[in-house]
């Protein structure tokens, strides 16, 4: 018999009219290029023989000839002449030439012309192009700064539509679990093909989460560099002091500060800002900002010495 098409169809040799659009339309939403992006060769080959199943089942003339003379008695139109008139009647004698429908076609008219439920024709199928996609869902995910910088899990509860097998639109509820990599950006796009709103005539739409950067106290984010802002007094800026960092990831990260801190001055100590999300062995910098705190009142003698030693400092 060549190609079987009810066991394409997964439909029994008996199966009624409303049997081959329940099991085309579940196998076609299923196999359609649009819904395999990874697969996409061999979805198209799935997608063309259940159209073409569905295309012959579907007819009570092309299923006839299929059922007496098989695949290639159809294709080739070489089956024995019937042995009354009307048996050639019925099958469409020599004469008759099988002209597959396109499989977008038969998609579009049975999606976006068929009520499925109530099982009628509502208007014909809008035909060209290829299926359109539903809305992608975004959503913004807020993250700390010690997230972003050591990575983290984060399992979120999403709720959003589907269409059941009649078509009708349900809600459903789903909890997503997103793997946040160290060194990632504000406005990173996290996406979730198919998991957003379902319509009909449509593909579902994708499911984006955008990362967003919550404030952190005490570290400003530039790029791939740290920048801290560090208050020091107009003695330490002049004689040093070694500084006591806390890192994002909790470490202790002594900073000696040997030279004399001008205002404005910014330090830089490598390789201790943001991971950089796409070379994981690196980071950025991290930049100290210095704010020098000048005394708010010197008495006379405090003036003197500071003259007498910073007078011998500038000869």
């Amino acid at each position: 018999m060549g190609v079987d098409y009810y066991n394409i169809l997964k439909v029994s040799r008996n199966a009624t009219e409303e049997d081959l659009k329940k099991s085309y339309k579940k196998l076609a939403m299923k196999w359609h290029p649009d819904k395999n992006a990874v697969n996409t060769k061999e979805a198209e080959a799935k997608f063309k023989q259940i159209s073409e199943a569905y295309d012959v089942l579907s007819d009570p003339q092309k299923r006839q000839i299929y059922d007496v003379y098989g695949e290639e008695g159809l294709k080739s139109g070489a089956y024995p002449p019937p042995p009354s008139s009307k048996e050639r009647d019925a099958v469409g004698g020599r004469g008759f030439k099988f002209s597959p429908r396109d499989a977008e076609d038969i998609f579009e008219e049975f999606f976006w012309g068929f009520d499925a439920g109530k099982g009628k024709s509502s208007g014909g199928g809008q035909g060209g192009g290829r299926l359109k996609k539903a809305a992608a869902m975004e959503t913004k995910l807020p993250c700390s700064l010690e997230e972003l910088y050591k990575g983290s899990r984060r399992k979120m509860k999403i709720s959003r539509i589907v269409l059941d097998e009649s078509g009708k639109a349900v809600t459903v509820e789903e909890v997503l679990a997103i793997n946040i990599k160290p060194g990632w950006k504000k406005g990173t796009k996290i996406t979730f093909p198919e998991k957003g709103n379902h319509e009909s005539g449509a593909t579902p739409g994708d499911l984006i989460f955008v990362i967003d950067e919550k404030p952190h106290p005490s570290f400003k984010r530039d790029g791939n560099d740290l920048i801290i802002n560090q208050k020091i007094s107009l003695l330490d800026a002049l004689t040093g002091k070694t500084l006591n960092i806390t890192t994002l990831d909790g470490r202790d990260l002594p900073v000696k500060v040997s030279d004399i801190v001008k205002p404005g001055q910014e330090m830089v100590i490598e390789n201790e800002g943001m991971p950089i999300s796409k070379e994981p062995s690196k980071n950025g910098n991290l930049r100290i900002k210095f704010d020098i705190k000048f005394p708010s009142r010197l008495t006379a003698d405090q003036k003197s010495d500071l003259r007498r030693v910073l007078g011998r400092a500038n000869e």
